[in-house]
């Protein structure tokens, strides 16, 4: 049950936090329309890149709510330690284990609720964002190999630039290998529809090139079926990056990678991460609360937010780092994401062992 001070305490904690998202959201968001402003021309217009910018802003919020947390939560008992309150309250008897699950209970309330979020609002918002983006581009005829997807069926390798929310496809290229890896066939399709029951995907506006009998002809076709053991479910998860993914979908693929021979350390990873998310959230909002009574003790509000904006980087990059080196040197992806967090602590505890 939360007391007065819990209350009080949770109110300047997360009304920092919502300022700091807010700002932090809101530079973001302006940053990547920027980015986007650059690619408008008339088929992606500037009305789909604010849809774009307005659909990721969901998943920025959630990448971005661990620094959020840290610079909120060196900001809102900032403000409680310049007017001496944390003051009073030590004096009152309030030990620091109490005050720190005082400011972690909030905080850890929202960190769950937003990997809630994270399983189902978020991945969809992200999906539409990115369909519509490459559905657009396909459109204006270019081939989004940057943000499409690969796929490997026999000797055919396929790219699918984009999926929607209700699972059609869209910038379908095949490549067509004879048994000596020569290309004998290289189409694209517009447009490609699920038939349930099937197995197989209708695609229509269909060009390209084919080989018969040491000849190079054109292929212009209206639809043509295609045979594949594809779903829309499984194009949904190649398509999306593992960041964007909900934690079933992250585990259920990386399992059926590992099946497969694949590696799964990408998707592994990602899972981790957001699973640990909360805990993570909790060992920097410790940092925080341990330089407000250690090292920022006396200095202004700017110099609280520059550094936690400083170690909240450091740990994002040090996430950012281990996930190649995981893979490179072969250790498990749940000691990558873990390694950050145990340090974190390391540190939190080492500071608060030093206040009085």
């Amino acid at each position: 049950m939360l007391t007065r001070i819990d209350q009080y305490i949770a109110v300047h904690v997360l009304s920092a936090i919502a300022v700091v998202m807010l700002v932090i959201v809101g530079l973001m968001g302006l940053s990547l329309f920027l980015d986007e402003l650059g690619e408008v021309n008339r088929f992606y217009t500037m009305n789909d890149a604010i849809r774009y910018v307005l659909l990721s802003l969901p998943s920025l919020a959630y990448q971005l709510l661990p620094l959020s947390a840290l610079v909120g939560t060196l900001v809102g008992m900032g403000i409680l330690a310049s007017s001496s309150e944390l003051t009073v309250m030590r004096a009152s008897g309030l030990s620091m284990t109490r005050l720190i699950v005082a400011v972690s209970k909030p905080i850890l309330g929202l960190a769950l609720v937003a990997l809630l979020v994270s399983q189902t609002g978020v991945p969809e918002a992200q999906q539409a964002a990115r369909s519509a983006k490459a559905i657009a581009k396909t459109q204006s005829g270019q081939v989004q190999t940057s943000e499409g997807g690969w796929y490997k069926q026999g000797s055919e390798y396929i790219l699918v630039s984009a999926i929607s929310p209700k699972g059609e496809i869209f910038g379908i290229t095949r490549y067509q290998f004879d048994d000596e890896l020569r290309l004998v066939e290289n189409t694209y399709a517009q447009k490609g529809q699920f038939i349930e029951g099937e197995k197989g995907w209708m695609l229509s506006k269909l060009s390209g090139i084919k080989q018969v009998d040491d000849e190079i002809k054109a292929v212009k076709l209206d639809s043509q079926f295609w045979d594949s053991d594809l779903t829309p479910d499984m194009l949904t998860v190649i398509l999306i990056p593992p960041i964007d993914l909900p934690i079933s979908d992250l585990r259920a693929y990386a399992s059926y990678l590992s099946n497969q021979g694949v590696d799964a350390a990408p998707y592994q990873l990602s899972f981790w991460s957001k699973l640990l998310q909360p805990i993570s959230i909790i060992a920097l909002v410790m940092i925080g609360t341990a330089f407000v009574f250690g090292p920022l003790r006396g200095v202004t509000i700017g110099q609280r937010i520059v550094s936690g904006v400083v170690v909240g980087l450091v740990f994002k990059f040090s996430q950012d780092l281990l996930a190649p080196a995981s893979q490179v040197l072969g250790f498990s992806p749940l000691l990558a994401a873990m390694t950050p967090i145990l340090i974190s602590f390391a540190i939190a505890i080492g500071l608060l062992a030093r206040v009085r």
